[in-house]
Formats: structure tokens, C-alpha cells, sequence
């Protein structure tokens, strides 16, 4: 059950990342990272986060409520080697808006960063496909982690000098990649109607909260490659 304490320290976990972001990056939508962040704030972020965890009104939601994993989330925050990178984008480029779309039904999902450059030359996006299967406990019962395997990898561009581009649209597929010798894997640590907190294997945190939006915008046609 979604307390009313919870629901207040929602709004001061996801409010307290929009205050420390950069105006550029409340500007794009962009998620806040712990790179350049003062280690006093990355702190007050990961005790927020644990705090919230602690409260998880889903104890174990790939058992009992695996349909709350279902549509599109925004990314937040995360200190991820992954989106940590997307800070460090060269010749211009910004992250702007980061999603995870999931569908429980099909045990896939996907990943779609938004790129924009910052003299608004070209905006694109990367998406990744996945596909995941319910990491089971010691009675055989499915645990809070997904183990994961990487698919594909689409490189798009959607517009260049403010034109639409759907020839590139994607204009890039490769195979994407998969860590050698172990197994991705990303742990639910909280799950509710509204927000999502998890570790990936690397033990960095993410922050989500459900969109509003629709199917996003290229996703079926990137899929159906």
C-alpha cells in the first residue's frame, strides 16, 4: 500500500534531483548523474532513494504485481556507467530525455536516449532492445531481479537543421552487447503505480518514474527491423 508518507518522500526525491539539474538539463529532460555532482547532494539522492526502498509497498512485485512493470518510464537519475557516458557525449551532443519501455507480456524491453546537439543541428536517439527472463529465489518463486540479454542497437537520426529525416530513421542496426561471462542483471528495489528504483549489476542506481506518454515516437519501427 502507497502511504502518504510515501507519496511525500516521492516528491521530495524526484523535486530534490530537479533542483540540482543544470538548466540545460532541465531544459532537454535530461536525468541527472552523479558526474560533477557534489558528493553531499549524490548522498542526500542515495539516502532519499534508500529510505524509499525501505518502504517498498511491493515486497516482492515480479510475484505479486508484475503488471506494474508495464509502459513507459522516464529516467530521473542514475549512476550507471551506461547513462554516466551519455554525460560525456563530444562534438556538441546532449542527452536530452531517457525512457524504458516494458511489456511484461513479451518479457521485452527497450531503451531510447534522445540526443540533441546544442546549436540544434541534428537530434536523433539511441534504442537498445532486451529481452528478460524473472531470476527465481530458493523456493523457485521469482526474486526482485530480471537477468537480462541485450539485443539490438539502433542508431537515428530525426532531424537535421530542424528538417525530418525518416530515411535515418534508424540508419544504423548492430547487434548489441552483452557483458562476456556474466549475465546483466538489473534488481527491483521498489516498485509502485507511480515510481521505480533499482541496482543494475554494476550496483549503480536508477530512478523512474511512469510517463504519461504514449508508444513513443519510432519504437515499432526500430522494433520491426
Amino acid at each position: 500500500m502507497v502511504t502518504n508518507l510515501i507519496v511525500e518522500e516521492t516528491k521530495t526525491l524526484l523535486s530534490t534531483i530537479e533542483q540540482l539539474k543544470t538548466s540545460s538539463q532541465a531544459k532537454l529532460g535530461s536525468p541527472l548523474t552523479d558526474v560533477g555532482l557534489n558528493p553531499t547532494d549524490a548522498a542526500k539522492i542515495e539516502s532519499l532513494a534508500q529510505s524509499l526502498e525501505a518502504k517498498n509497498p511491493y515486497r516482492y512485485p515480479l510475484l505479486y504485481k508484475p503488471g506494474l512493470l508495464n509502459g513507459v518510464w522516464l529516467l530521473h537519475y542514475s549512476t550507471s556507467r551506461e547513462i554516466r557516458a551519455l554525460t560525456r557525449l563530444k562534438f556538441g551532443f546532449k542527452v536530452a530525455k531517457v525512457y524504458q519501455v516494458v511489456d511484461v507480456a513479451s518479457n521485452s524491453f527497450l531503451n531510447q536516449a534522445f540526443v540533441e546537439h546544442q546549436l540544434g543541428l541534428v537530434s536523433g536517439f539511441v534504442l537498445v532492445t532486451a529481452v528478460f527472463a524473472l531470476a527465481k529465489n530458493d523456493s523457485g518463486l521469482p526474486d526482485n531481479q530480471l537477468n537480462i540479454q541485450f539485443l539490438k542497437r539502433y542508431l537515428a537520426i530525426t532531424k537535421l537543421a530542424g528538417i525530418a529525416t525518416p530515411q535515418l530513421t534508424p540508419f544504423k542496426e548492430v547487434n548489441a552487447r552483452n557483458p562476456q561471462g556474466r549475465v546483466p542483471t538489473f534488481t527491483i528495489t521498489y516498485l509502485d503505480e507511480f515510481l521505480r528504483i533499482g541496482r543494475g549489476g554494476d550496483g549503480g542506481l536508477y530512478i523512474l518514474s511512469k510517463s504519461e506518454l504514449p508508444q513513443l515516437q519510432f519504437v515499432s519501427k526500430s522494433q520491426s527491423r
